[in-house]
């Protein structure tokens, strides 16, 4: 039986419960499966381990990414069935959005892609999440969309394939830097050891993940460091890449994954950002912050972003230069505010 409207006014109360989703998750037969545009681990890894666990259940599943997957996360198994939106409108029932905190953030073609569906499931960690779906789990205390699709999973008995098992895994891995963030729990410790219990072989996926990058990366962190600036007395470090940069050296998007963690780890950082100018004459701002006290997800905010407390991001209109400036100005306010309580 479809979920009524009355039932559906019901969840967008407040979040829906673990059981409620289930339920809505084997009532419905076809769902499609999509993540945010520019894809990281968590948004591929929820995507591959909710699609498969539905698939286990006899649904019919159809998994979009408006960017596609991503060339270092083509190594999970089942990632093949991830394609970028045709133009054509799927006859589905449910429309999953996972680890995307707004809308427009699972790009124009996708929701074309989505638009039939009768029901709207939004399942996300970003504490800037407005809750746009018709029913929502926003968990801002999970370090990745992944730990909330594990105890989603395991706590209402749905299939735990090999496929779920390792998207989980990288998802949850991947957004919290190797297990380092603060964000990191116990309950994140304990799923990865039930997850190994399970059959992960640790080894091997972490040097798939991690150790299996293109040469082209090291010359992208060659020009990056190169633009490197340190201010705030060594408290703030950015850089910057310019687009022609990334047309000379054939950059893809998921080439500059993680690196920002590089200038984040210097001693005496608080905060690091990263700009990026875009194809599409955008800025794309990455923040993080080792200091709780300094919310960049506030500072994104103001510039039409949104993200987590230690990690944010934006895109805006602008010049690089100008972008940078106007970023660097709020967060240099909020490191002398923190500094002088």
């Amino acid at each position: 039986m479809l979920a009524t409207i009355a039932d559906i006014q019901d969840f967008t109360m407040s979040n829906a419960t673990f059981s409620e989703i289930a339920e809505l998750l084997r009532q419905h037969d076809s769902f499609v499966v999509m993540s945010h545009v520019r894809p990281d681990g968590d948004a591929i890894g929820s995507q591959l381990a909710l699609g498969h666990a539905l698939e286990e259940m006899g649904k019919t599943v159809h998994y979009i990414n408006e960017d596609g997957l991503p060339d270092n996360l083509a190594f999970l198994p089942h990632s093949e069935r991830i394609v970028k939106p045709a133009g054509e409108v799927l006859d589905v029932d449910v429309a999953i959005a996972l680890d995307c905190a707004t809308k427009p953030r699972l790009g124009a073609n996708a929701l074309v892609a989505a638009e039939k569906a009768k029901l709207w499931l939004n399942i996300d960690h970003h504490k800037s999440n407005p809750g746009y779906g018709d029913v929502n789990l926003i968990d801002s205390s999970s370090p990745a969309t992944g730990q909330i699709l594990y105890h989603l999973i395991t706590s209402e008995g749905l299939p735990m394939s090999a496929v779920t098992r390792d998207a989980i895994y990288v998802a949850v891995s991947t957004d919290t830097g190797s297990f380092q963030y603060s964000g990191t729990t116990v309950a994140t410790y304990e799923m990865a050891a039930d997850l190994v219990r399970q059959g992960l072989d640790v080894g091997d996926i972490n040097a798939k993940t991690y150790d299996s990058h293109p040469y082209r990366r090291v010359e992208l962190l060659r020009r990056l460091l190169n633009s490197l600036e340190m201010s705030e007395g060594g408290r703030l470090a950015d850089w910057k890449l310019a687009y022609a940069v990334q047309e000379e050296l054939s950059l893809k998007p998921e080439d500059s994954e993680g690196l920002i963690d590089m200038i984040r780890a210097i001693e005496g950082v608080e905060v690091a950002a990263f700009f990026e100018e875009l194809q599409t004459g955008e800025i794309r701002v990455s923040m993080r912050s080792k200091n709780p006290a300094i919310d960049v997800c506030e500072v994104a905010k103001q510039f039409g972003g949104g993200g987590h407390t230690m990690a944010a991001g934006i895109r805006t209109e602008g010049s690089l230069d100008g972008v940078r400036g106007e970023v660097l100005k709020v967060l240099t306010a909020q490191i002398a505010a923190v500094a002088s309580v």
